[in-house]
């Protein structure tokens, strides 16, 4: 059982910005693009206030985002690092899994990295984390270093909140064999 507690999430100003660019993907007529909530109950409440001030969660979730870009089902989860070196501790066995079978629909399935130290995103496509996954798999580093990824795959974010991924999408769809 994992609790949270009133201090906040990490990753909440990584998300605020995609959900603002969400809002303008969808408001362009672009991509519907939703924020999937992580189940979860309460155990102590600030009455006064009406805030959630302890919680746990109610299962495992997914994935962060799902929706639709120009008809493609696209799902994705975003993650904060803070130095270049990424811990695969970061993500887990049922997100994986579920990505899997979401691309075997057809879908298009990626992780959006904020590494805060380079003031840049990655997107991480699902056949690339496959390759450090099936290393720490057997036994390799359970991590992996910016100068391990495909540097065109790097992007930065726009207007300080604004955090452009849909051009990566297209990238992604146009880099897979046929």
């Amino acid at each position: 059982m994992a609790l949270w507690n009133s201090r906040g999430l990490r990753g909440s100003q990584l998300e605020e910005s995609i959900n603002l660019t969400n809002e303008k993907y969808r408001e362009g007529g672009l991509a519907l693009i939703q924020k999937i909530p992580t189940p979860i109950t309460p155990i102590e409440m600030d009455k006064a206030h009406g805030h959630i001030t302890l919680a746990y969660f109610d299962k495992k979730s997914t994935v962060d985002y799902i929706g639709a870009v120009q008809g493609v089902p696209v799902c994705f989860d975003a993650k904060e690092c803070a130095t270049e070196t990424f811990a695969l501790q970061n993500v887990h066995e049922h997100q994986v899994e579920f990505m899997r079978d979401f691309e075997k629909q057809d879908g298009i399935a990626f992780f959006l990295i904020y590494f805060k130290s380079l003031d840049k995103y990655y997107y991480l496509r699902l056949c690339e984390l496959e390759v450090f996954w099936e290393r720490a798999n057997l036994g390799g580093r359970k991590s992996f270093r910016t100068d391990e990824l495909n540097g065109e795959y790097f992007f930065e974010g726009k207007n300080g909140f604004f955090v452009p991924y849909l051009e990566l999408i297209q990238k992604d769809i146009d880099d897979r064999p046929e």
